[in-house]
């Protein structure tokens, strides 16, 4: 297993949005997780991400126990074994697209040709390297979540989390990024857990994950 979540609850005040969530992913899976509107299915997502710690329970990455590591071992961990892919792309406009799919790579210190070398190769891959030097203003919404998904995968993450994806995107281009995840699954063997409203990219995942009243039912 990959990720192995064990009893995860959260609550928000009064308000108790996971109630007690297990969950395992094999490695070059790709799990959907759907549920109505207010369900937990964000909040499930970053707890996964290390985006924002459980209340109880017990999170294994990569057979580390990230539950017991400090904010800065987190951080550290985050930005060398996980990706994220966010509905807004969460793109900085001051930079070019090349240096957006470069920021994770420099932020963990890795020698800067050998971030820009990935970089660019995941750009050809993904249909964007004649956009490199583009800033986020100058592409395309699908063009910008492209860039967004070379970002996630600059460091060669074990696992990739997407938060709605395709939220932003129209039918067309909603579509071409669905089968981006595949085409990445099936050339760099990787492993991606999706939150969408979706039903199209829900259905083509391996495994569906529905949330409902705080717990994961099927």
């Amino acid at each position: 297993m990959i990720l192995e979540g064990k009893q995860l609850t959260k609550s928000y005040g009064e308000l108790k949005v996971l109630k007690g969530i297990d969950i395992r992913i094999k490695k070059g899976e790709i799990v959907s997780i759907v549920g109505a509107s207010g369900a937990g299915k964000s909040t499930l997502l970053h707890l996964l991400g290390t985006l924002d710690n459980s209340d109880s329970g017990e999170l294994s990455i990569k057979g580390e126990n990230v539950t017991k590591l400090n904010n800065n071992q987190i951080a550290r961990f985050r930005n060398l074994n996980i990706g994220f892919v966010f509905q807004f792309h969460n793109l900085l406009p001051e930079f070019t697209a090349l240096e957006n799919i470069c920021l994770p790579g420099f932020i963990s210190k890795r020698n800067t040709r050998e971030v820009e070398t990935k970089a660019m190769q995941l750009m050809d891959l993904l249909g964007i390297a004649d956009k490199n030097n583009n800033k986020p203003s100058e592409l395309s919404g699908g063009e910008q979540q492209r860039a967004s998904v070379a970002r996630a995968l600059v460091n060669d993450p074990e696992i990739v989390f997407a938060d709605e994806p395709s939220g932003n995107l129209d039918s067309k281009n909603a579509n071409e990024l669905h089968e981006l995840f595949f085409k990445l699954r099936k050339e760099l063997s990787q492993t991606f857990v999706i939150v969408t409203h979706n039903e199209h990219l829900a259905q083509m995942a391996d495994r569906i994950l529905e949330i409902k009243d705080g717990l994961i039912v099927k």
